[in-house]
């Protein structure tokens, strides 16, 4: 089959491969006004695949203003429509696409969290409906130029980088993550045994238990790009610290150099050169936020730079990230809270045990273990 424009073959591998679209299924369709090229070549496959798409524009500006100044109780409201929308929609595609990388950074963090807290119940239910597979999602990315800026590419290369990571330039980009797929079977095959995994690296001694946990495998039809196995540790089990290679970011606000202290499974210290009070409030958002609900490795070597949007440097080849706050159901975590927040170690110089035995050395597994 030949394609006119990559935005067609994007939408192809999305429609197909990700959603897996049926006849007469309703597919919401989810972005900014920048991404109208690949909305457009979605829409059109969704109406060939049979399905009925639904289209979402967000806008930066709007969204600043809602948490600017909505009055407290609509900061704290929960829309049936939109919880309607959740326990019935039967697919969904995000596009992240955005005009302004930063358009919270000076809304109060406290204004922030009381709406996270409300829209807790949406995430509860996409979770449950993931889980029992009653809903199929994925969330994606399409080159906006505050996307390539925020990066520290141009235009040109920030597009070429997006479309390698999604493996557009490959003759068969479906074949190509099915082989992607195949391998990360094998690691999670192999962490399916695991008890106990031990991080080491710079300013990071971090214990971590699995007992009976499911280790998932990212293919890409949850995330596109794909490249990660995950799971959720024992909640109580986390003892050690650990110190984040990359800025953290939560909703247009960055975290930067954050160390996290754990005992029993509690974040009970937290610093960071930038950002420790937005940290700090972050953590204390509900129970759960204080504990990790995942943990994960980097498997996509196609990412090799860090760029500030969590979609691509969760998978960079080489490194490990963990999450504060909610467990995926999948996995057999049982941490719940109103926040997900992921941050990223790099181990390209570090070391991972796994019931005492050294699998993982300098960014990637050892021979021979996997």
């Amino acid at each position: 089959m030949s394609f006119k424009t990559p935005e067609e073959k994007f939408a192809t591998l999305l429609v197909n491969y990700c959603i897996g679209v049926k006849p007469l299924s309703e597919i919401s369709i989810s972005s900014t006004i920048a991404a109208m090229p690949l909305i457009t070549e979605i829409f059109k496959k969704v109406v060939d695949a049979g399905g009925y798409p639904r289209i979402v524009i967000s806008n930066e500006e709007l969204n600043e203003y809602f948490y600017r100044y909505a009055p407290p109780e609509l900061l704290e409201y929960l829309s049936p429509i939109d919880k309607f929308i959740m326990e019935n929609i039967s697919g969904m595609i995000r596009i992240i696409a955005p005009t302004h990388s930063k358009p919270l950074i000076n809304v109060d963090p406290e204004r922030i969290r009381k709406v996270a807290l409300a829209s807790k119940p949406l995430s509860d239910i996409m979770l449950k409906r993931d889980a029992s597979g009653t809903l199929r999602w994925t969330v994606t990315a399409y080159p906006t130029n505050s996307m390539a800026q925020e990066a520290g590419f141009s235009p040109l290369e920030w597009r070429e980088f997006v479309f390698r990571a999604v493996k557009l330039f490959s003759e068969d980009p479906v074949l190509e993550w099915t082989k992607q797929a195949a391998q990360q079977e094998k690691v999670a095959l192999f962490l399916k045994k695991a008890k106990e995994i031990r991080v080491l690296a710079d300013d990071t001694d971090l214990y971590l238990r699995f007992d009976g946990r499911i280790w998932v495998n990212d293919d890409g039809k949850n995330n596109m790009p794909g490249g990660e196995v995950f799971s959720s540790p024992i909640e109580d089990s986390a003892e050690g610290y650990i110190t984040y290679s990359y800025p953290a970011i939560w909703r247009g606000v960055e975290v930067k150099g954050i160390r996290l202290n754990f005992k029993k499974g509690e974040v009970i210290e937290a610093s960071a050169e930038k950002g420790e009070e937005f940290l700090k409030k972050m953590i204390a958002t509900d129970d759960g936020a204080k504990r990790l609900g995942e943990f994960a490795f980097g498997l996509n070597y196609n990412i090799d730079r860090f760029t500030r949007e969590i979609l691509f440097d969760e998978k960079i080849g080489g490194t490990i990230h963990l999450a504060l706050g909610s467990a995926y159901i999948q996995t057999g975590g049982k941490n719940f809270s109103s926040i997900h927040w992921d941050m990223i170690k790099d181990m390209r110089k570090g070391k991972i045990y796994v019931d005492g035995d050294l699998v993982y050395e300098n960014g990637a597994f050892i021979k021979g273990i996997i």
